[in-house]
């Protein structure tokens, strides 16, 4: 959801180009559909899908082992409290890596990415001081130093990230957000439960199809 509204934006300013990253996440193939899906309903330029096994081959997290459960969403306390195990260690700073190095190849000056530090499941690498430590390694290892790291999202609640994608005509409809269920979402994941409450809150249904439907 987040990145779609993200590629929203990049597509209302820029000449955009997508980039989709299959990491053997549960949901791999899922995620792949929508994010084609997404790149031609934007008429992004080009789509570029990439395939790394580290995070797979690594372990440690319930997105890539599927020895570690997906945990339903806590319901008497907030999420993002702690780390949970749906975290992959250090996962923005490889795809951000990816970026950088295409965006050297393109000749772009913009790379936008989808991270949201309020509402979120309390992923350390959705920090503000993350992607401003990233940025300074773009300006020092790169050809011109000029390429800008962009989180127009990483301040927002969800429910405003939904307005503004309604506000843009985001395609939510084809948007993927389920770190288990692959046919209909889980509903009761994180990612599910925070997605449900913010459409909830901005007053509007959520397009796509859930198992089970609990945003409370």
């Amino acid at each position: 959801m987040d990145s779609a509204v993200c590629a929203a934006l990049a597509a209302r300013d820029y000449d955009a180009y997508a980039l989709h990253f299959s990491y053997g996440q549960r949901t791999e193939q899922r995620e792949l559909q929508s994010a084609r899906q997404v790149a031609e309903a934007l008429n992004f330029s080009s789509f570029l899908h990439l395939e790394i096994d580290l995070f797979h081959r690594i372990g440690g997290s319930a997105l890539t082992d599927p020895a570690i459960t997906v945990p339903k969403a806590p319901e008497h306390e907030p999420i993002g409290q702690t780390i949970p195990v749906t975290y992959v260690p250090f996962r923005n700073a490889h795809f951000l890596a990816a970026a950088v190095s295409w965006a050297e190849v393109l000749g772009a000056r913009a790379i936008f990415i989808g991270a949201v530090e309020q509402d979120s499941s309390g992923y350390p690498d959705c920090r503000p001081a993350y992607y401003q430590a990233f940025q300074q390694l773009v300006r020092t290892g790169t050809r011109e130093g000029d390429i800008e790291i962009l989180t127009p999202l990483i301040h927002l609640k969800k429910r405003q990230i939904v307005a503004m994608g309604l506000e843009l005509g985001a395609p939510f409809n084809l948007t993927w957000s389920c770190y288990s269920g692959a046919d209909e979402a889980c509903g009761e994941c994180d990612s599910c439960v925070l997605r449900l409450r913010a459409f909830d809150e901005a007053g509007t249904p959520d397009p796509i199809p859930y198992a089970l439907r609990n945003p409370s």
